[in-house]
């Protein structure tokens, strides 16, 4: 019979995704709670990107907000939930932030353009700023000042993977980057939608890798000193994010017809090699 711990244990090994390599250094108990934290952010997340019908996904999210009050009643039923619920109290995980997260996606099921940079990054915050504050809390914060450092990192992040996903975003007809910024560039919607490259697409994407890369300088720049070692999956993670980062931009951003990838090796090799350097 497969426990809850083995239901996000399987759910985190089966995204492939850099987040479970730097779970991977992190003592038994955070390891639990940070594996069943991604495991529900996964469930969430898989009913927008799954479920072909917005009206089927706004029901399945709806009961995800269910789950999350039945959870916090002590009565949750997701093995995802079950497998969190024990290390809520220990790390300060609370209702409302898991809540946040499903709003973000919520979000995706009535929104597919963002007008200007302020109305992504409160996307953004929902869907990243605030995974990234809860897994500092999990990782071992002891400086209240280090939300702020996991914000930043969280939307850094996110506009990594909008980088990297323009062209998967287009083929379910979203585009996330800023509509005046595509007016700047003079990069037509459709344009994006058709996959269609262009030296006017490359200045925009460059635009956007610059104040991504930005951010990243500004998470790291905003991390309290005392917390820089608690805080290492987190940065195993930001570099294994700047990688990808720096390898679709060697590419010319050719992000249209394919999702520009690290191997699993690779991102192995990077989250030890912060572990063993110790530092960023």
């Amino acid at each position: 019979m497969t426990t809850p711990q083995d239901y996000v244990q399987e759910k985190a090994a089966a995204s492939g995704s850099s987040f479970y390599y730097a779970f991977l250094f992190l003592p038994p108990p955070r390891r639990a709670a940070i594996t069943a934290f991604y495991a529900f952010c996964r469930e969430v997340d898989d009913v927008v990107d799954e479920v072909r019908d917005p009206g089927v996904a706004a029901t399945k999210l709806a009961w995800w907000q269910a789950e999350v009050g039945r959870a916090f009643d002590g009565q949750p039923t997701h093995p995802a939930m079950q497998a969190l619920m024990p290390w809520a109290g220990e790390f300060g995980i609370e209702a409302r932030q898991l809540l946040a997260v499903i709003e973000g996606c919520q979000m995706d099921l009535t929104q597919t353009r963002y007008l200007d940079f302020a109305a992504l990054e409160k996307y953004c915050h929902l869907v990243a700023g605030v995974v990234g504050e809860v897994s500092a809390r999990i990782f071992g914060q002891t400086d209240s000042a280090t939300t702020a450092y996991a914000g930043k990192l969280g939307l850094a992040m996110q506009l990594t993977n909008i980088i990297r996903d323009v062209g998967e975003d287009a083929r379910r007809d979203r585009i996330y980057l800023p509509v005046n910024e595509l007016q700047r560039f003079d990069v037509k919607a459709h344009e994006i939608l058709k996959g269609q490259y262009s030296e006017r697409f490359t200045a925009l994407m460059r635009f956007q890798a610059e104040r991504a890369q930005r951010c990243y300088d500004e998470a790291l720049a905003l991390l309290p000193a005392a917390d820089r070692r608690s805080q290492k999956p987190g940065l195993m993670m930001a570099s294994i994010y700047r990688t990808l980062l720096a390898e679709i931009e060697r590419d010319g951003f050719h992000v249209l017809h394919q999702r520009i990838a690290l191997t699993p090796l690779r991102k192995l090799w990077l989250a030890w090699k912060m572990q063993a350097l110790g530092r960023f």
